[in-house]
């Protein structure tokens, strides 16, 4: 995300004096409930839906995200690559390549 972004998203925030409701159990909450949200886009069809309520609804995933980030002090960069570091062990291209197979089931 480019940092304009973060910083407009903090500042709604702050602007609004939210960040007293933004304790890490409510922003992981929120992340879920819009998550739900998000795939009740595709409840009825996986192929006819409504982009624009898929973009919002991913929109407010990520700013609940980068709320939570902010709140536990974290840089999406690095845990991102931490993740895929490890991802990339559970699953080599060797064993993974066009499989959708859990890690321990390859």
């Amino acid at each position: 995300m480019k940092q304009e972004t973060i910083n407009r998203i903090r500042k709604f925030t702050e602007d609004r004096d939210w960040d007293q409701f933004h304790s890490p159990a409510n922003l992981a909450k929120s992340i879920v409930i819009e998550a739900a949200e998000l795939l009740e886009c595709f409840q009825w069809s996986e192929e006819e839906y409504d982009l624009q309520h898929v973009k919002e609804e991913l929109a407010d995933i990520l700013v609940y995200s980068q709320n939570l980030l902010d709140k536990l002090g974290l840089d999406a960069d690095e845990i991102i690559n931490m993740k895929m570091t490890q991802n990339e062990v559970k699953y080599p291209v060797e064993k993974a390549k066009g499989k959708s197979d859990k890690y321990n089931k390859l």
